[in-house]
């Protein structure tokens, strides 16, 4: 068991001997070895990822390695009256990709994203991470590169990687396997909480470009390819330049810090986070009652990937628009006349940017999202 900030430190002491009263040395630490439970292997793993969670400190930590529990200090970030924002996610059966192509340096990325991404719609910064890792085996060198990765997430949303668990529990998990859950907590000023609650109709939809599927639609996804075959070593087929497993693993995007510039420059309204749900569900999350939007699919490329699912896996448009992010991973609902000056601010901090729709009155029974232009955007 570990917590990556909050670990006993290895090798502080030898390891403990246990008697029956009698004279007569009880075996202790071996039974729960050969239970499958090795506790050596934790702390080494202890160990190897302490750089990396002192990678991600940031202010506002404010404790030490060796307790039970983590502190934060959100005054320490210049917060005056914050509220607390918590979420919790996964990166469900990609997890399954990953393992079949022994790929786990960019798993924790995605766990991070997800968690992070969802925290900035409601205009909140992430302060910080934790995990939990579970697998029947713990390999060492397998679960350090998987943090590796959720240190590089952190960094890049800013946050702080303060935390963890690691359980290892034989019989629960085959070879190889493990499982991933992560939990990001983030603060934002009183009176500066997103909610949405003055987008109106006229409004405009802008779409960030995603990085690929970043982490839903797997199960599709894994269908699609024990389908037809495909061989995660050859190259992909709608990008030969890589192999088709690593294509498919591409990280999430992790869009804090950009939306955060553009929520301080003023003008956005809403923004929606594009998982699972895709296009359809999501942003009439954020909506008021009695609005919808209308999105024109011409309005940005679809990446080839989805094109090739759709394909390769005879996946309908309305299915593909509510199952992947079709390329555009955060969208923003913006007042008309800041619509230039947030694209800008967005596409300053390295985003790219589309104006893909606009906000309209919802009818009574009328759908949340109408997609215009399918056919000619994603079939032609």
């Amino acid at each position: 068991m570990r917590s990556p900030i909050q670990y006993v430190r290895a090798g502080a002491r030898p390891a403990p001997v246990y008697h029956d009263g009698q004279g007569e040395e009880a075996i202790s630490g071996e039974t729960y070895r050969r239970a499958g439970v090795d506790i050596d292997a934790g702390l080494a793993l202890v160990e190897a990822i302490k750089p990396l969670a002192r990678s991600t400190h940031r202010p506002g930590v404010a404790s030490a390695i060796g307790g039970f529990g983590a502190l934060f200090d959100p005054a320490a970030c210049g917060y005056r009256e914050p509220i607390l924002v918590a979420t919790t996610d996964g990166v469900g059966t990609k997890l399954k990709l990953a393992q079949a192509r022994d790929r786990h340096d960019t798993i924790g990325i995605d766990l991070v994203a997800m968690c992070v991404n969802d925290l900035v719609v409601q205009g909140a910064e992430p302060l910080f991470f934790l995990d939990y890792f579970a697998t029947g085996q713990l390999d060492v060198g397998r679960a350090a590169l998987v943090v590796a990765g959720m240190a590089e997430g952190c960094r890049l949303a800013g946050c702080a990687l303060i935390g963890g668990e690691t359980a290892e529990m034989p019989g629960m998990y085959g070879e190889g396997e493990y499982d991933l859950a992560g939990f990001a907590v983030g603060a934002v000023e009183r009176d500066a909480v997103l909610t949405g609650v003055t987008t109106a109709a006229g409004d405009m939809i802008l779409g960030l470009a995603s990085s690929g599927l970043h982490a839903n639609g797997f199960s599709l996804v894994r269908r699609i390819l024990t389908r037809i075959g495909a061989d995660l070593e050859a190259p992909a087929p709608f990008d030969p330049s890589s192999r088709l497993g690593d294509s498919l693993l591409e990280p999430t995007r992790i869009y804090v810090r950009s939306c955060l510039d553009a929520i301080r420059a003023g003008g956005v309204k809403a923004l929606a986070h594009i998982t699972g749900g895709g296009l359809i569900d999501n942003l009439p999350r954020v909506l008021p009652a009695g609005l919808a939007a209308v999105i024109d699919t011409t309005a940005w490329p679809l990446p080839p990937v989805f094109r090739w699912l759709a394909e390769a896996g005879s996946v309908a448009d309305p299915e593909l628009a509510r199952t992947f992010n079709c390329g555009l991973g955060m969208l923003a609902v913006v007042s008309p006349d800041r619509a230039e000056s947030v694209k800008s601010v967005l596409e300053a901090a390295g985003e790219r940017v589309f104006a893909v729709g606009h906000i309209v009155r919802r009818g009574d029974g009328g759908a949340g999202v109408t997609l215009d232009g399918t056919e000619r955007a994603w079939r032609s």
